[in-house]
């Protein structure tokens, strides 16, 4: 209480508010006055107390008439009103009955007559009447020495009405309901780890193995009572008050932010006071050591509070206060790593807002001489990224991942990795696709180097099609939106073949290669549900198959060197751009095979994707039958998936209907290679043995009936088993 206390019930007027009013003749009578002073500064004459004497006037009514006012030129008072004094509720160090000494911090028993008290006289550090102070007089505490003019006694005001929290340096102003619920589980928190925390200190005697007995009996070692007295050793575990704190850091992360970081911040506070009483280093485990269990649960606690000084809107003031509490805390020798933990910049730091607003770029700036970059830990890069994200500030994440450093560059560059991403909701796809090329910084390489065939496969279709997911995640199952404007058709085709050569898993990858076939061979318009269109393509005039093939071999190889080529238009028309750009993926998967052949996993996938352009699949085979060996491989690799997967080959023609059916039988069964012919061969068989399932035989047979199969050239080999086939269907 730093000035009188006045219960709810009594107003009092400061005397320049009062107005003029002439007293009663029962008022006339009264001979004192009372002044409120209307601060804590001490008046000349008055002690630094908070009420003022002034001494009676005698002057008659007719005087008093005449002057409605009494004015105190010294003391600038004006007197308006006057009557005997009513004591009124007080702190004791302002009672005018009893005389008051004042020291700094005496609280070993009471000044002087500090402890005799009138009825209106309050304890100024509880708060109460002075009578119900249970530690008015109480040695170490002495309430009754306290006063208004000691940093002491109002520290300890503050820690009587704040608690805890008066650690924190707060206003009482500033605890809310939050703080304040903190601030109570704090409490009971630290009188629960002080037991726990003196029971470590106690620790536990145990005996030392193996040690030998050294008295005259030469009794086998453990067996000796004697000797092994002697040899006990005192253990200090300090598992229970690792425990006991953990469960408090995870009551913690489910709170409110600000009793959350009370609690955090306090916890962390008590752990560095703890100290091991070991003489010797102890062979114990990572939590029954004290020098490895607190450094872990510190690393807990400053990530914890640095993503909350990122992602919680503390006000600025509290910020600072929790961060300046932290910084006072006496770190132990094994926690000096975290001394800068909460250093964190905040979000209107000129550093930041230039780097988020494209100002600055680099993330550098000189002050004073001096180069500064703007350098932050990992969990502060994480939470900086997680909140814009959450505002779809796109942007701004891109220009401060390019420009943020960390001392986890790994970490970090997982994080770097997600830019084209992030470039793509803006929609701007030709700077995404620079960007999955070229690297961050020069110490990184690209990210084309460690995206998965999942995510080129979203890229791709994202560049095709100018959408993207809804989310945040490139990979989510969501809807899809329009972001911009997709591609051109053959800005897509060189980007796609730059991000295969620039990366030797995606070149081998199948899923990556079919992904590519697919996307070339669909529509720029997405289903509701985000899934591509398939786009058939009428095969292109041979002589335009035969420019284009011929034009592929430098393109390709100036791509695979990394020189910006344009693609000739003579050749990549419009009117034929769809199917140039397939016949050049067929020519590119053509060189693939002929390299990374055995290195391949399945080749069902890369057929099937070309769908229902079976013209650029049957210019693939003929392409590779130049080389026998690698015809041969291929057929194999897909007859092993035929066998693997003819459950799902069923539902797939199922699906496609069987005009797909006949057309994929007719390509196989009219290959010129027998090796081919098998695969053909094979698909019959599978056919047969599930005619019970496919509900589509006696539709298939009109389309061999129709496309004349009998006459066409099978070759001797397997000419007997076609027309068996064809004429068992006729019959159905």
């Amino acid at each position: 209480m730093d000035s009188l206390c006045y219960p709810a019930c009594c107003q009092v007027v400061p005397v320049w508010n009062l107005v003029a009013m002439w007293p009663s003749e029962k008022e006339e009578e009264e001979q004192n006055i009372i002044l409120i002073s209307d601060d804590e500064d001490e008046v000349e004459g008055t002690q630094g107390s908070s009420v003022l004497f002034v001494e009676p006037q005698e002057e008659s009514r007719l005087e008093e008439k005449k002057s409605e006012e009494m004015v105190d030129e010294e003391e600038d008072l004006v007197v308006t009103y006057c009557k005997q004094a009513n004591v009124m509720p007080h702190a004791r160090h302002d009672c005018t009955t009893h005389p008051f000494e004042r020291t700094e911090c005496d609280t070993c028993s009471p000044l002087g007559k500090n402890a005799d008290i009138c009825d209106q006289c309050y304890c100024y550090i509880c708060d109460k009447l002075a009578a119900e102070c249970p530690h008015w007089t109480t040695p170490s505490l002495c309430h009754c020495n306290a006063h208004n003019k000691s940093n002491f006694w109002k520290a300890q005001r503050n820690f009587a009405l704040a608690g805890v929290l008066a650690t924190f340096n707060l206003e009482l102003l500033d605890l809310d309901a939050e703080l304040r619920h903190g601030g109570d589980l704090l409490e009971k928190f630290i009188k629960e780890l002080s037991v726990a925390y003196n029971k470590y200190l106690t620790g536990e005697r145990m005996r030392l193995p193996g040690q030998e007995c050294f008295c005259k009996s030469k009794l086998p070692p453990g067996q000796c009572n004697v000797c092994s007295l002697q040899n006990m050793e005192v253990v200090y575990t300090y598992s229970d008050v690792f425990e006991l704190v953990t469960r408090f850091l995870n009551q913690a992360e489910q709170e409110s932010p600000k009793a959350a970081a009370v609690m955090l911040l306090g916890a962390a506070k008590q752990i560095a006071l703890h100290k091991d009483p070991a003489l010797s280093c102890q062979n114990l485990g990572h939590t029954a050591s004290l020098r490895i269990a607190v450094p872990f649960l510190f690393q807990r606690i400053t990530t914890r509070l640095q993503r909350m000084l990122v992602l919680c809107d503390f006000p600025k003031i509290l910020y600072e206060k929790f961060v300046a509490f932290f910084q006072s805390i006496s770190l132990p020798c094994h926690c000096y790593a975290f001394s800068n933990s909460l250093n964190v910049v905040p979000w209107d730091h000129v550093l930041l807002t230039t780097v988020l607003k494209g100002q600055n770029p680099t993330g550098q700036r000189r002050q004073k001489g001096r180069k500064m970059y703007l350098w932050e830990a990992l969990p502060v890069v994480e939470a900086r990224v997680e909140k814009l994200l959450d505002k779809k500030k796109y942007r701004e994440v891109v220009r401060y991942l390019r420009a943020v450093k960390c001392n986890e560059n790994q970490r970090l560059r997982d994080l770097q990795d997600m830019i084209p991403f992030y470039l793509c909701k803006t929609g701007n796809f030709l700077d995404a696709a620079h960007s999955l090329l070229f690297p961050v910084n020069s110490l990184a390489s690209c990210s084309a180097c460690r995206i998965t065939p999942c995510q080129f496969k979203v890229y791709l279709k994202i560049f095709r099609t100018g959408c993207v997911p809804s989310g945040n995640d490139m990979l989510e199952t969501g809807p899809w939106v329009t972001a911009g404007s997709p591609l051109k058709n053959s800005m897509l085709m060189k980007q796609a073949l730059k991000l295969l050569y620039s990366s030797k898993a995606l070149y081998r990858n199948v899923k990556c290669w079919s992904s590519f076939i697919m996307i070339l061979g669909s529509s720029d318009l997405l289903e509701k549900r985000g899934h591509l269109l398939p786009l058939p393509l009428e095969e292109p005039p041979l002589g335009f198959q035969e420019r284009v093939l011929a034009a592929s071999a430098s393109i390709l190889e100036d791509l695979r060197a990394g020189v910006n080529v344009s693609l000739p238009s003579a050749v990549f028309s419009a009117q034929l751009e769809h199917e140039a750009s397939l016949i050049l993926a067929v020519q590119a998967m053509q060189q693939m095979l002929y390299c990374e052949l055995p290195h391949l996993t399945s080749f069902l996938e890369i057929v099937l994707a070309f769908g229902k352009n079976f013209w650029a699949l049957r210019l693939l085979l003929d392409q590779l039958s130049c080389e026998e060996h690698i015809l041969c491989g291929t057929a194999n690799l897909l007859l092993r998936d035929l066998s693997q997967e003819k459950a799902m080959m069923l539902r797939v023609w199922q699906n496609l209907g069987p005009q797909y059916v006949g057309e994929f039988l007719c390509l196989f069964l009219t290959c010129r290679h027998k090796r081919m012919q098998s695969v053909g061969l094979f698909t019959l068989n599978v056919i047969i043995e599930n005619l019970h399932i496919c509900s589509w035989i006696k539709q298939l047979c009109t389309f061999f009936h129709d496309s004349g199969l009998r006459q066409l050239p099978f070759g001797t080999t397997v000419h007997h088993e076609v027309s068996k086939f064809v004429s068992a269907f006729e019959k159905l």
